[in-house]
């Protein structure tokens, strides 16, 4: 008897507790691009450690950046710490340290080069799926 009514007061508590979802608060919006490192917008690129903007994909823009000779990560540049995009400005590199992104209305900081929280979210940075022709394309997508 003590046993269904520990299982009923079990269910109870955790039907009746607000779950907190860890879901990214940018929103997902699909795209597929490539992008030609020939061109002058994205010429960054062609060197390890060189990033660069692609606009009009994704929420607010994509930020590209080259961890190494086949190595790409790219990531939203729409904070997490604004879902509803209210800041003028996009997520931009640190002028101190361009390997930080940051989020100039909340402060927030986050890492280019994983997307990870590195201050003021709890939430990382929306990436997005990358492929390298090993010459000079790449494709971002999700």
């Amino acid at each position: 008897m003590k046993v269904k009514i520990i299982f009923i007061l079990f269910i109870i508590i955790n039907l009746s507790c607000k779950k907190n979802s860890n879901k990214n608060p940018v929103p997902s919006i699909s795209f597929d691009i490539t992008i030609n490192f020939a061109l002058p917008s994205y010429s960054a690129l062609t060197g390890v450690g060189g990033w660069a903007y692609v606009n009009n994909v994704g929420s607010r823009g994509v930020i590209v950046y080259r961890k190494g000779t086949q190595d790409f990560v790219a990531f939203d540049r729409h904070s997490p710490e604004d879902p509803d995009g209210k800041c003028k400005i996009p997520l931009t590199p640190d002028s101190a340290n361009f390997l930080q992104l940051k989020d100039s209305c909340s402060g927030a900081i986050f890492s280019l080069y994983d997307g990870s929280a590195i201050s003021g979210s709890k939430y990382g940075l929306r990436q997005y799926a990358v492929s390298f022709d090993g010459n000079n394309s790449l494709r971002i997508f999700n």
